[in-house]
């Protein structure tokens, strides 16, 4: 179905959209450029709302807000925000009376005219999928990245050609309910996460499949080898596999990361620090396999300087390097964060309890840092996961809990001396003080920048 043919199909019905966040404000401008009966649906009270939404409203939009904004809704379309989980009661009773649920990237996949790679995991979704974006343009290619990476697609497939590239990073809750997988698929790696919305890990895993699940014959799995879940994933198409670890399509053999026995770059010669990005290059050097020739890739690898809140580096001060890893809310992205550092590190961590486990976090911290800073919910979860390692011994590493997060910054920038890392990698959701981890990372790095 082509775009317009979408839209216009759906004009006489009653739209519902839930939540008027980034993704979900180009879709109501969307379905009332098309003459369609919107309501949107919003738990901000109308005093709060800001001058976008009320936008909206002028130009047609009904609008349901405030604690009831659920209560009694009409709809024979329901359009859900990502971070509403399919089976809240809200959504199970407009099924019952007959909508359908959908999302704006289930219908960005249903419409979209060119060629889908998309990207989930645990962690390093967003440096693949960038990794991916940027070789595919190095190599000349029209390339339109977006999803949960930031832009909404939905809107610019009206300027997408059939030979352009979209390339797109799908979170658990945008694939909770999808129906339809992209060409190619990357699953970079599975870890305990979000289970504040996910019933439980079996969930979060069902949800990351659909990215492969609707897969024909032709289509291309990327998977870990490494990791144990998605090393048991099984596509219906073509499946390529990477190793850090071990043999593999893609594999590090003597400092080289080689494509079924060819070599193809130097691990030396990746910009961005750390063995995760080894593993990201090579998910990204498997996704994009007859499309982008080797020199590019290597090209990248040599210019490619990362991407913003992942590993960014700040600032230097007086000798002591202050480093922003905000996208680490999760364990294993800030065991992947203080790998990538040959010294130990002074670590700001805890945030927003998302109810995963930390105890894996307790031998690392031992091995990787020398102070830890803690604040947040999490704080103490961090402290006891670390005082009952078997490498714990009182003094090491030195443990201090903090008022709040910026009560953290000031304490380990104090504490840092010259030749010192301090390394902001909270392993914990931002929500508890922030509205995202960018605002985090935003905030450390001005708190930063006037120390």
């Amino acid at each position: 179905m082509t775009f317009t043919d979408y839209f216009t199909s759906v004009k006489d019905k009653k739209i519902a959209v839930l939540g008027l966040g980034v993704s979900n404000r180009p879709l109501v401008r969307l379905l009332l450029e098309f003459g369609c009966d919107v309501t949107g649906c919003d738990r901000t009270p109308r005093e709060k709302l800001d001058a976008e939404v009320l936008e909206l409203e002028r130009l047609g939009c009904k609008l349901s807000l405030g604690d009831g904004y659920l209560d009694n809704l009409d709809a024979e379309l329901v359009f859900r925000t990502p971070g509403m989980h399919p089976g809240n009661p809200a959504l199970e009773a407009l099924r019952s009376r007959g909508a359908k649920v959908t999302s704006e990237m289930e219908v960005f996949f249903e419409v979209c005219p060119c060629h889908t790679i998309a990207v989930t995991g645990s962690d390093g979704k967003t440096t693949t999928t960038t990794l991916i974006s940027e070789m595919l343009k190095a190599a000349g290619y029209t390339v339109w990245l977006g999803g949960n990476i930031g832009t909404p697609l939905l809107p610019l497939c009206r300027q997408m050609k059939r030979s352009d590239y979209a390339v797109v990073e799908l979170s658990s809750f945008q694939l909770m309910d999808m129906e339809r997988s992209p060409e190619r698929a990357v699953v970079t790696n599975l870890a305990p996460n979000h289970l504040d919305v996910h019933k439980d890990m079996d969930e979060y895993v069902e949800a990351k499949k659909n990215i492969f699940k609707f897969q024909g014959k032709t289509n291309l799995l990327v998977l870990n080898a490494d990791n144990a879940i998605t090393n048991d994933f099984t596509g219906n198409g073509v499946t390529r596999k990477f190793s850090r670890q071990g043999r593999a399509d893609a594999c590090v053999e003597n400092g080289m990361i080689c494509r079924r026995g060819v070599e193809v770059l130097n691990t030396a010669d990746i910009l961005i620090p750390g063995v995760h990005n080894i593993e990201n290059y090579m998910a990204a050097i498997l996704a994009v396999e007859g499309l982008v020739d080797d020199g590019i890739i290597c090209h990248v690898a040599k210019t490619f300087g990362g991407v913003e809140h992942r590993i960014e580096l700040v600032r230097v001060k007086d000798g002591v390097r202050f480093y922003n890893d905000s996208i680490a809310s999760s364990p294993s992205r800030t065991i992947a964060g203080l790998r990538s550092f040959s010294e130990k590190v002074i670590l700001i961590a805890g945030g927003y309890d998302k109810h995963i486990p930390y105890d894996v976090m307790g031998p690392e911290v031992c091995a990787h840092v020398k102070k830890l800073f803690l604040g947040g919910a999490t704080g103490p979860q961090i402290r006891a996961a670390v005082e009952s390692a078997p490498e714990f011994k009182p003094g090491c590493p030195e443990i201090v809990d903090c008022e709040n997060f910026e009560a953290a910054v000031r304490a380990a920038a104090a504490a840092a001396e010259c030749g010192d890392v301090v390394l902001m990698s909270p392993a914990s959701a931002a929500f508890d003080q922030f509205k995202n981890f960018m605002v985090r990372g935003d905030f450390y790095k001005r708190l930063v920048m006037e120390l």
